[in-house]
């Protein structure tokens, strides 16, 4: 049973795209460019089945639901391309409250860490440009865990990183596959939803849900 307050939060660890960065409808618009160029059309609607997947587990996805010999190689460096295209032209709006909730944070004395399925070349140059990078006292990146999310590896190598145990952390989420991953660590989970909501079943592991990371500063420290 998930306690109704944490007794002592000693740190936050953040999901990225979706939840820090409103980057994910971008990566949808690069998807659905990208895939008709290859020959398959609206297939941006997969990434409601593939929020907070990392390379690995969208690659088993596309082999698994669209194509045994899905071009994965391919289709990850087109849409890298013209992603960046788009960010360079229009920018990757920083999400509402994101830095209302680093502040608080480092106000309250918490080690703020990352768990971000995005590769770290990615990640590290996405918040630099947002300007967030300097927050970070640990992070942890799709491409240096084993398992991605559901697995709980990410966000235990998250809360080590920060030096903070995981009952005494909170995981701040949008994806499913994410809220299960801090869950299974043993964390605390702030739900704040993207481009989809939590299933049914997902919903006994969240422990707050927020419309946008500036109200999760009240349901942490009241």
């Amino acid at each position: 049973m998930i306690k109704e307050k944490p007794v002592s939060v000693k740190g936050l660890v953040f999901d990225m795209d979706g939840l820090l960065l409103d980057s994910e409808k971008v990566v949808k618009r690069s998807w659905d460019h990208v895939g008709k160029l290859l020959g398959y059309e609206n297939f941006g609607d997969h990434i409601y089945n593939t929020v907070g997947f990392n390379l690995k587990r969208r690659t088993e996805y596309f082999k698994e639901n669209v194509d045994p010999n899905f071009p994965m190689d391919k289709f990850a460096q087109m849409t890298r391309e013209y992603y960046y295209e788009i960010a360079d032209k229009e920018g990757i709006e920083v999400k509402k409250g994101a830095e209302e909730l680093l502040e608080a944070a480092k106000e309250h004395g918490c080690r703020i860490g990352l768990a971000t399925s995005s590769r770290q070349a990615h990640a590290e140059q996405s918040l630099k440009r947002a300007g967030l990078y300097r927050y970070f006292d640990g992070k942890v990146f799709g491409d240096t865990v084993t398992e991605g999310k559901p697995s709980p590896e990410i966000y235990l190598k998250a809360c080590e990183s920060i030096g903070v145990d995981p009952e005494n952390a909170v995981a701040l989420e949008d994806a499913p596959s994410g809220v299960r991953s801090a869950y299974a660590a043993g964390m605390r989970v702030i739900v704040v939803p993207d481009l989809v909501q939590p299933p049914e079943e997902v919903k006994p592991f969240i422990w707050k849900q927020a419309e946008h990371l500036g109200q999760a500063v009240e349901l942490i420290w009241g």
